[in-house]
């Protein structure tokens, strides 16, 4: 059977990063029956919704994710909907907006308990009994405790890297270190929201300690990416 072509993924944006919090990103193998639509397009969807988040743009993010809810909802299944929901609220947690996953939180009793440890993970409360239930590269940094720079730096996809340093701050564990390869990770993907939310936490922290200079350093980034006249 010929195998169905898939959109290419969008750069940076990782089904690994995502699998587990979203769950939709399937895709048809070369000996199974061709993927159902709703499949392709809730994938195709929130890879666009992802970037576009992060890339700035709230309109083309909302706009495609209520396309995924639609696709998603048409199945009955509250678990899927509810891995999407995650997804959507680990790209906040990327760019430090710390906010309740209420999409999440209306399905949590439909969830599975990987799904609800994840949700925790994200609002900096997971416990010991949901490290074994999160993705690889989240249970890396996790067990890294009040030392994470080393594990993180070993996160190699660009979106869960973001993510981990967002838990990491969240927790109250973000040494300038994780903040420093947030901003990194950020600006070589070219994902304006969160490298401008990660370079004003940067510069609020020089300032605190001082250091003027470097302040006014990280200033002359924040308008170049935000395109702010000098």
């Amino acid at each position: 059977m010929k195998k169905r072509s898939l959109r290419p993924v969008p750069r940076g944006f990782s089904m690994a990063a995502a699998a587990l919090a979203a769950g939709v990103l399937l895709a048809a193998c070369a000996s199974a029956p061709p993927a159902p639509e709703w499949q392709m397009n809730a994938k195709g969807g929130a890879e666009r919704a992802t970037e576009a988040w992060l890339r700035g743009d709230p309109a083309v993010e909302s706009a495609e994710f209520a396309r995924v809810r639609r696709e998603l909802t048409g199945t009955g299944r509250p678990d899927l909907v509810a891995r999407a929901e995650l997804l959507r609220c680990a790209t906040r947690v990327a760019a430090l907006v710390f906010e309740p996953c209420t999409g999440f939180d209306a399905l949590a009793q439909d969830a599975a308990a990987a799904e609800r440890a994840y949700a925790r993970y994200l609002a900096g409360q997971a416990g010991a009994g949901d490290v074994a239930l999160l993705p690889e590269a989240q249970r890396a940094v996790v067990a890294a405790g009040a030392a994470p720079d080393a594990a993180l730096a070993g996160v190699k996809d660009p979106l869960s890297r973001l993510v981990a340093a967002g838990v990491l701050l969240r927790a109250g564990q973000a040494t300038p270190g994780v903040i420093e390869q947030a901003v990194d990770t950020a600006s070589a993907q070219g994902w304006r929201r969160p490298l401008l939310a990660w370079l004003m936490l940067q510069q609020r922290r020089a300032q605190a300690a001082g250091a003027n200079d470097e302040a006014a350093r990280v200033q002359r980034r924040i308008d170049l990416v935000s395109g702010t006249p000098r």
